[in-house]
């Protein structure tokens, strides 16, 4: 315990330098082209380094954290999948290209800080899933998600027992061998010596969790986290991305359309929305409206460009219950 909460809070404290490097001092509302500019000229490669660094001793001091007790592992298992959740979203920004100065920086952070240890998919295989194959087609036959969604259950004419079951899917039995599999499938996107890598660094992932805190941080902290917490967090935020199953097609500018096919939670709840920054929604995922208006922007700006654009067409103000919810707009929509 001496050890694991000095070890979390250096890491809280590492993630900082990257948070100052670029948020702080910029303009509070601003056009895509202003925020850009800001954004090159701080670019670098150091503080994204230690940014995912900080991620990773966080990490490390959650597994330290499970070996004292059933509260330490409980704690342990939260904070662990927490922390996957954000490295997600870290290799995220790097996929497109923005998270650290230069193109070998951003695939290295993403490859060796997240995709490799994980045990996600290649970044290359995911910048043509995300950038290519979803974003210029969000909410449409194209889109690789929508068939993510469905398989999970979330198809028109689904009942309301099926609906809630798929907002659970990840950590139902039919979800977790959905995630064992596209583990597996994950090795085998990377051949040869690429392969033998990915097996290593998800061999190494426990057994420095071991040496951390025993079969405690093996369990609470790298096997409940990947293969049932982390996937949920995951889930949850694919969910509120898009108005998937009823979008208003529109034409014009990216704004314009992005308006009728994204949503913004918590639009007027900021305890809510700053809980869902800090944990299930990091690194901007928030505001993933902004983001599809210009996924060339880095994360610290998105809020910027927010107040700058116009909202989009459904703000809702809770994820679960309530008539201004997203699953009830979900529900209604396929049923």
């Amino acid at each position: 315990m001496l050890l694991a909460l000095p070890l979390i809070t250096a890491g809280i404290l590492l993630r900082q330098a990257d948070r100052i490097r670029f948020h702080l001092g910029h303009p509070r509302t601003a056009s895509a082209a202003q925020l850009i500019a800001v954004q090159r000229a701080r670019a670098n490669d150091v503080t994204p380094s230690l940014l995912v660094a900080g991620q990773w001793a966080q990490i490390a001091g959650y597994w330290l954290l499970a070996a004292h007790g059933p509260l330490g592992a409980v704690a342990a298992a939260a904070g662990v999948a927490v922390q996957f959740r954000h490295l997600q979203e870290v290799s995220h920004h790097a996929v497109h290209g923005v998270l650290a100065r230069t193109r070998r920086t951003n695939q290295l952070l993403a490859e060796v800080g997240a995709h490799l240890p994980l045990g996600l998919a290649p970044v290359a295989v995911r910048r043509r899933r995300h950038v290519r194959d979803h974003h210029p087609n969000a909410t449409l036959a194209a889109d690789p998600n929508l068939a993510e969604l469905a398989g999970a259950g979330l198809r028109p004419g689904a009942g309301h027992i099926r609906l809630a079951a798929a907002v659970f899917f990840p950590v139902t039995p039919q979800g977790l061998r959905a995630t064992l599999a596209a583990l597996i499938a994950n090795l085998r996107l990377r051949p040869g010596r690429c392969g033998g890598a990915g097996t290593a660094a998800l061999l190494l992932v426990p057994a420095a969790a071991y040496l951390a805190g025993g079969w405690a941080a093996v369990l609470a902290g790298v096997l409940i986290p990947r293969l049932l917490l982390y996937p949920l967090l995951a889930w949850w935020s694919l969910l509120v991305e898009h108005t998937w199953f009823d979008p208003d097609h529109r034409t014009g500018t990216a704004a314009e359309i992005e308006a009728g096919r994204c949503l913004r939670l918590y639009p007027r709840n900021p305890a809510l929305a700053a809980l869902a920054a800090a944990t299930w929604l990091p690194y901007g995922d928030l505001h993933h409206y902004a983001h599809s208006v210009h996924p060339g922007l880095r994360w610290n700006y998105l809020r910027a460009l927010e107040r700058h654009l116009p909202p989009p067409h459904f703000t809702p103000s809770a994820l679960f219950a309530g008539r201004a919810s997203v699953l009830r707009r979900h529900r209604a929509a396929l049923t």
